[in-house]
């Protein structure tokens, strides 16, 4: 079942700008990439889902709900990071995290010192003083504290350092364990690598594929053909770099990066 359902969203701010019948579903439990560079449609979309635009064409639901009209009740159970994060800046983290916890309900906050502890972060800070790692990992720990079991991420680990990027791709695989259902936007390709099930590409507004990851890598799969002089040099060959040995002949494939499919569909044409 699809918890997250977008079926032909359009949103056309005109000269090309916008999205275009955007589809896709999340389903129950999995992890979904969502790829494509600045100005692509990725945060245009999310808003949409969070119910911060109206949809004038198209639908959007979570949870079977509609997200517009039913906006504050899916926002109560669902964790969110956006692209652009913006805080009250004269409070400290602590009363920020005070505030989302009242607002949201929240009765337990083991979780929230967990996380806290986790990406290493002193929130008796003023926000206005905090830098932009800071800034992230707040807004990590508010989107997490109440252990959603959806999850919208745009660009989750902008301004983390490699060893908190790492912590967050553990967490993700945590959540995913625990069968939360997560739409994650980011540029940074070893994470979507390393915790998504399937991916989707939107490219000038328009979604070009949504595919698993492993789907993705056999369809742009690279083939090379090695002819050797013996017939032991071409079995030795195959050993060693997981071909297929034919004679002199050795069928050697090779699959490709994330990044490397990413571009085959953007072809460095600039889309920021």
């Amino acid at each position: 079942m699809n918890i997250i359902e977008i079926k032909n969203l359009t949103r056309d701010y005109g000269k090309g700008k916008g999205i275009f019948n955007v589809s896709f579903g999340v389903k129950e439990g999995e992890v979904f990439g969502f790829l494509g560079p600045n100005g692509a449609g990725k945060t245009t979309t999310i808003r949409h889902l969070m119910g911060f635009i109206k949809n004038k064409s198209g639908e959007c639901y979570i949870n079977r709900k509609d997200c517009w009209y039913d906006r504050a009740n899916i926002q109560e159970t669902l964790g969110y990071i956006p692209g652009e994060i913006s805080y009250f800046d004269d409070m400290t983290g602590t009363e920020f995290l005070k505030f989302v916890t009242k607002y949201k309900g929240i009765k337990d906050t083991e979780r929230q010192k967990e996380l806290l502890e986790r990406f290493e972060l002193d929130p008796n800070v003023k926000i206005k003083k905090m830098s932009k790692g800071m800034k992230q990992k707040i807004g990590i720990v508010s989107a997490f504290m109440h252990n959603p079991q959806i999850l919208i991420l745009d660009e989750p680990t902008g301004g983390l350092d490699p060893l908190m990027q790492n912590r967050f791709i553990e967490l993700i695989a945590e959540e995913k364990a625990k069968g939360s259902t997560i739409l994650l936007s980011s540029h940074i390709f070893e994470e979507v690598e390393r915790t998504c099930d399937r991916i989707g590409i939107i490219k000038n507004g328009r979604m070009v594929t949504v595919d698993s990851v492993e789907t993705l890598r056999e369809r742009h799969m690279h083939t090379y053909n090695v002819a050797l002089n013996t017939k032991e040099e071409a079995e030795s060959f195959a050993k060693d770099f997981g071909g297929v040995a034919n004679g002199l002949n050795v069928t050697v494939a090779s699959k490709q990066s994330l990044e490397n499919i990413f571009m085959h569909y953007y072809g460095g044409d600039n889309n920021d």
